[in-house]
């Protein structure tokens, strides 16, 4: 039987703030090394799924210049699979998709080239470790004709998700998408394996609906259910998480760093793999405090730096005396001497000059400061918890040098002057 994967990459992401302003979501750094899309991408290949499509929409440039040729997943393959990235494109019939279904549904005279038997729908922004062959299998024992992923999480977070109702054979009985007061916590994952025919028939119906809004969600998989299809749901209970908020994104960080971890990212039996640059090994000056802490290659911690429960990613230089507490710092980013940061997020090459003061470690409420991609903050300035500053902001844009909880400070120069 052959199975081919479809990663629905085009989600922009405006939850995650100033992380999506230059880059789709499943393009968002991770963990220091990584892509988010590495992680749907890694279970593919570690599965022994070689044919993978992704579907792109909001700017995807970061992620094709990431998944290149697909070396580094094995997928650079000419005629027994590979990796392969569509974007929309605009004809008599189509143009930017209105949803995930409708995505689907615009590439599918591409998805049904060589004739599979069955299509793995997954979503390009979730942080987890499948494998999928467990899940092909119990399809084929149900004689499904949709298998979807479910999984437990905490009553609060439930609202998030859409919640699944299943028989004692886990035959999904009921299905509701994103409810105000889940009835049970136990929600779809976004991983679906289709029957190719039935993936085809569920496809056109739905096109053909004026009233749907065209997502697997809201429309495609209540339907199925409520028409009596066999739909299977199967029970994982590994570690996932959907990183499509700050809080999430920074949580997910911040499990990296338990002992013991809830995910495992040196197993090396499950290897995520990811493009990577040359770097030079990290230098760490003496005086330096480095704690519970992951430090990517590149990285300078000079002398009285503190680092503790945070991760950086390449090339990030923290100066001398500087403090970065339960952080995650992007690609090339500079903390100057003497600067402070505290449950923060920030983006690549971001500078932060001298004596700034960035964030709180308060108990109350997780407000997680922001900065955006090439900004710079001024000296002896104060970014309160949960203020952000946006992409390629510059110390003219700063009317103060005390930024308060949910201020936004953007750039005022024009696109041709960045």
């Amino acid at each position: 039987m052959k199975t081919r994967a479809v990663i629905l990459a085009g989600g922009e992401g405006t939850r995650l703030g100033v992380l999506t302003a230059k880059r789709t979501k499943p393009a968002v750094p991770f963990a220091g090394k990584y892509r988010i899309i590495d992680f749907p991408l890694s279970n593919c290949v570690n599965s022994n799924i070689f044919d993978v499509m992704i579907v792109a929409q909001y700017r995807p440039q970061s992620l094709i210049e990431h998944i290149g040729s697909g070396g580094p997943w094995d997928l650079n393959r000419d005629f027994t699979g590979g990796v392969r990235i569509f974007t929309p494109y605009k004809s008599r019939a189509s143009g930017w998709f209105i949803g995930t279904a409708d995505a689907v549904q615009q590439n599918f005279s591409f998805i049904k080239r060589g004739d599979p038997d069955l299509i793995l729908i997954l979503s390009g922004d979730h942080v987890y470790a499948m494998d999928y062959t467990k899940m092909i299998e119990y399809h084929f024992e149900h004689k499904a004709d949709l298998t979807m992923a479910v999984i437990h999480v905490p009553i609060e977070e439930a609202s998030r998700y859409g919640i699944v109702d299943v028989a004692p054979d886990f035959r999904v009985t009921n299905f509701i998408e994103k409810p105000a007061h889940p009835p049970s916590n136990l929600i779809n994952m976004g991983v679906y394996l289709f029957n190719r025919h039935v993936l085809d028939q569920a496809l056109w119906e739905d096109n053909q609906r004026k009233d749907s809004s065209h997502d697997f969600g809201k429309d495609v998989l209540p339907k199925m259910v409520k028409q009596g299809s066999k739909v299977f749901a199967f029970p994982y209970d590994g570690y996932w998480v959907d990183v499509g908020t700050v809080e999430s994104y920074w949580k997910a960080h911040m499990d990296l760093l338990k002992s013991p971890t809830p995910f495992d990212l040196y197993d090396r039996t499950w290897v995520i793999h990811t493009r990577t640059e040359e770097r030079p090994p990290v230098r760490v000056e003496q005086g330096a405090v480095i704690e519970d802490s992951m430090i990517c290659d590149g990285c300078i911690i000079e002398n009285g730096a503190k680092v503790v429960r945070s991760i950086l990613s390449p090339g990030v230089t923290i100066h001398a005396n500087a403090q970065v507490i339960e952080s995650i710092i992007l690609t090339d980013t500079i903390v100057h001497a003497g600067s402070q940061i505290y449950r923060s997020i920030l983006d690549k090459r971001a500078i932060i000059l001298e004596n700034v003061h960035m964030g709180e470690m308060v108990t109350d409420e997780l407000k997680i400061s922001m900065a955006g991609k090439n900004s710079i903050i001024p000296a002896d300035c104060t970014i309160q918890a949960g203020a952000t500053i946006g992409p390629d902001v510059i110390q003219a844009d700063f009317e103060t040098n005390r930024i308060e909880t949910g201020e936004y400070i953007q750039t005022r120069r024009l696109p041709y002057e960045r």
